[in-house]
């Protein structure tokens, strides 16, 4: 379960990490009064769980009580990247030096921690990974050793990070265990021109699997959670949202992660994770498609099942079913592989929908998901 900024902030405050003062509304009335608070000229953010909030222009600085109303009037109802802004943050700006980057998330393959580092943070932090990756420091933790005051020395040598930071980085491999996080971030974490370490924005990803010791954060979670995935939790579907176009719908977790990376491969981006498990009837394929669907991201829709349990002559009547309750306006790709393939391949072609095509192979399913999503 992710946070919301000021939620992640919140957890900073508590475990020691300074931040900058700041108060949370969902009223441009309000807004006002708290920037009068805070002493006038504040920062205004958008409250969403997705990045990009400052390109998409939901952080805006205010330069005074009545510019932060007009401001919060404005951010608040937005919509980014799917997400509806119902809350702000307002806070008090910073005289910022220099900005760093640190985080700690689970690597589930190696089986351990690790803790990502820069010198150098801020909204570019993704173009300076990718162009100049050497000056991002990348430093395996273990979990039964955590982050000592001398693995925390090792991240900030590594990262070229000032050693006031250690302190921080020690605190916040405490956020992450004593929260059960699967990621903390600050981005960026910043020096002052007096010398202060801040954490100017935060990222937190709660463990699902530890809900039940963090209830804290239920009740906001359930009624401010992305729509779509809030829909989808409702019906009973495995589904994560992501930044793409291509939709995907599979059966089985490790599917899934391959064909999102199969599309990736084919030159598009993947809009969402949709894991229907090992049923696929009539029901949950159009609840799945209508998930999907109302993403208005997505320009194609890709079905990759492997028949197992679940036959696909199955899913292929599931797939035509629930084509008669789901208004298809974006073109799906099938492809059925496994047990009774044929036959359902047989089913849908039989239905001969117009906006339905079929492919044999997985790595032909995604060229054409693709294709169709790149050209509309």
């Amino acid at each position: 379960m992710d946070l919301y900024e000021h939620q992640a902030r919140q957890l900073f405050e508590e475990y020691g990490i300074l931040v900058p003062r700041a108060e949370v509304t969902d009223s441009a009335e309000e807004a006002r009064g708290i920037a009068r608070r805070l002493g006038g000229r504040v920062v205004v953010k958008a409250q969403v769980k997705t990045g990009g909030r400052g390109k998409a222009g939901g952080v805006r600085l205010a330069a005074d009580p009545a510019a932060a109303e007009l401001t919060a009037r404005q951010i608040l109802g937005m919509d980014i990247k799917g997400h509806r802004v119902g809350t702000v943050m307002l806070a008090q700006p910073v005289d910022i030096e220099t900005e760093f980057y640190v985080s700690y998330v689970l690597d589930r393959a190696a089986g351990r921690f690790l803790a990502i580092a820069s010198a150098e943070g801020g909204m570019e932090i993704e173009e300076v990974a990718a162009q100049r990756p050497e000056v991002v420091a990348r430093v395996p933790v273990d979990p039964a050793e955590g982050v000592t005051s001398a693995k925390a020395q090792e991240i900030a040598a590594a990262a070229g990070l000032p050693p006031r930071t250690v302190d921080v980085l020690v605190r916040l491999w405490e956020v992450l265990v004593r929260e059960d996080a699967v990621l903390v971030e600050v981005n960026p974490l910043v020096r002052t021109r007096q010398g202060r370490i801040l954490a100017l924005d935060g990222k937190v990803t709660l463990d699902d699997n530890a809900a039940f010791r963090q209830t804290r954060w239920g009740a906001e979670a359930e009624t401010r959670a992305d729509p779509l995935e809030a829909s989808a939790v409702a019906k009973g579907l495995n589904y994560v949202g992501l930044d793409g176009e291509v939709g995907i719908i599979g059966n089985g977790a490790g599917l899934v992660m391959s064909t999102l990376d199969v599309v990736a491969g084919c030159g598009a981006r993947p809009a969402n994770f949709l894991d229907i498990g090992g049923g696929a009837s009539a029901r949950i394929m159009a609840d799945g498609l209508s998930v999907v669907l109302a993403d208005p991201a997505v320009k194609s829709v890709l079905v990759n099942v492997f028949g197992g349990i679940t036959a696909c002559d199955a899913v292929a009547d599931g797939i035509v079913r629930a084509l008669e309750t789901v208004r298809l306006t974006k073109p799906l790709v099938v492809r059925l592989d496994g047990n009774n393939a044929a036959r359902g391949r047989a089913i849908l072609d039989a239905r001969a929908h117009p906006l339905v095509e079929q492919a044999t192979t997985m790595d032909g399913a995604a060229r054409q998901a693709a294709r169709l999503a790149t050209a509309a």
